[in-house]
């Protein structure tokens, strides 16, 4: 199944939590540590209200000054800044009804775009974002790796990965609410250390 597939037979519970993973996994860019967003993962584990939490995000992030951030001149690293911040800035204020449909698919994209900005790889193997999300990645309706995806981007390929998982883990009624949670948060904390690495080398190469 394709991850626009799976983000439309999502609830909102997982709408809101793919969402937020996909901007927890972009945090590095914005120089933000790996708390800031604990709160929004607590709120959405207990069921409760997240405006307050998202607030004190936007506020602590609205300070922050990350290497991907201090890039002088645009390019690459102040796209995915900028991208990041739309993210934040985006959020709705509660994690449920139509709007949260809208920001976890709006997250999806922008996560996989600054993946795509931040990667090494040659711009000409970078395949479309919207092709990756539908599953037509190389010419086919599936996911799975065949010669030509070798071609492709392997940061956005690993953060398309993620975004699946992650989707797949909180439609899994088996494992419960606060079970599908918590493996969703592992699954995300593991693509940020991954980002929060890029962004580290990318800095020591400008300096």
């Amino acid at each position: 199944m394709s991850l626009v597939e799976l983000i439309a037979q999502a609830d909102e519970r997982g709408l809101a939590a793919s969402g937020l993973a996909c901007l927890d996994r972009c945090v590095p860019v914005l120089g933000g540590d790996d708390d800031v967003l604990r709160p929004l993962w607590a709120s959405l584990a207990e069921g409760g209200d997240w405006t307050g939490p998202l607030a004190e995000a936007r506020s602590a992030l609205g300070s922050c000054a990350g290497p991907a951030d201090r890039a002088a001149g645009g390019g690459a690293s102040h796209e995915a800044v900028t991208l990041t911040r739309r993210m934040l800035d985006a959020a709705p204020a509660g994690h449920s009804g139509a709007e949260v449909r809208e920001w976890a698919d709006g997250c999806s994209v922008a996560a996989l775009q600054v993946h795509r900005l931040l990667d090494t790889a040659p711009s000409g193997a970078t395949r479309s974002v919207a092709a990756r999300r539908e599953g037509r990645a190389d010419g086919t309706s599936s996911l799975s790796p065949s010669p030509q995806s070798a071609l492709s981007s392997p940061l956005v390929a690993a953060e398309l990965r993620r975004q699946v998982r992650i989707l797949e883990l909180l439609s899994n009624r088996g494992a419960g609410p606060a079970g599908g949670l918590r493996q969703a948060l592992d699954v995300s904390m593991e693509g940020r250390r991954v980002l929060r690495a890029v962004v580290s080398r990318r800095a020591r190469g400008r300096g």
